[in-house]
């Protein structure tokens, strides 16, 4: 009964005043998946590499002891200065571009 009338002029009518929204609403959530899609991807990006270094010196002091973990944890803080710098350096090399082309 609710096809039939669905189906009848009047209820093609109702739902091209209406609207159907199912389509808008999946949009939503595909948007949304996007989104929080993209955020991981950058946060992966941003800390993968200290977070993996954490986790190997982690994986040593359980497997060996304190001492070389100790001693990859001093590394790890240097070479995290290092990528720091190195994303620094990276950010003026594209503001000065950015400046140039502007100019």
């Amino acid at each position: 009964m609710k096809t039939k009338m669905m189906n009848s002029k009047f209820g093609k009518l109702l739902r091209r005043l209406v609207g159907e929204e199912a389509g808008a609403v999946m949009m939503e959530y595909v948007i949304l998946a996007v989104l929080i899609a993209a955020a991981a991807v950058v946060a992966i990006a941003y800390f993968g590499r200290t977070v993996t270094s954490e986790a190997n010196v982690a994986t040593t002091a359980m497997a060996t002891g304190g001492n070389e973990a100790a001693s990859k944890q001093e590394d790890i803080k240097s070479k995290s200065e290092t990528w720091k710098q190195e994303a620094v350096d990276t950010n003026k090399k594209f503001t000065d571009a950015k400046e140039d082309a502007v100019k």
